[in-house]
């Protein structure tokens, strides 16, 4: 029995579970404290969430870009969106301004790739040695 990840749908719906994680936190937290918890601005979570989004993802484009349609496209948009991750959890203050491009770049990135490997199917390039 095979079994294949669809790393394009993994990423794509990591980065969905992070614009939840994003948007719901903050209800979230606002609860703890009455259970006795307190993780508000927990920058070891935050950058565990990326570190996760970045090794998936970039597993993901890579092997897009190595097998499939050799672009960097995806690529650009992903690191892109990992850098405006990154940032928001540096400036508290420009939160969300960076949140919403940072996801729209991500899920960007993982729909391009996905379309680009669909259509090309194996189009190889002289560079290719596969």
């Amino acid at each position: 029995m095979n079994f294949k990840i669809n790393w394009d749908a993994f990423g794509i719906a990591t980065s969905v579970a992070c614009a939840i994680h994003c948007a719901l936190l903050p209800l979230f937290i606002s609860s703890l404290p009455l259970f006795g918890y307190n993780i508000i601005d927990n920058n070891w979570f935050e950058y565990a969430m990326i570190a996760l989004a970045f090794g998936v993802g970039t597993y993901s484009l890579y092997h897009g870009r190595k097998k499939h349609h050799h672009s960097w496209i995806p690529m650009i948009f992903f690191t892109v969106g990992i850098l405006l991750l990154l940032s928001k959890v540096i400036w508290h203050k420009w939160e969300l301004w960076l949140l919403i491009p940072s996801v729209a770049c991500i899920i960007t990135a993982h729909y391009l790739n996905y379309r680009m490997c669909r259509v090309h199917n194996h189009a190889h390039s002289d560079d290719c040695n596969h």
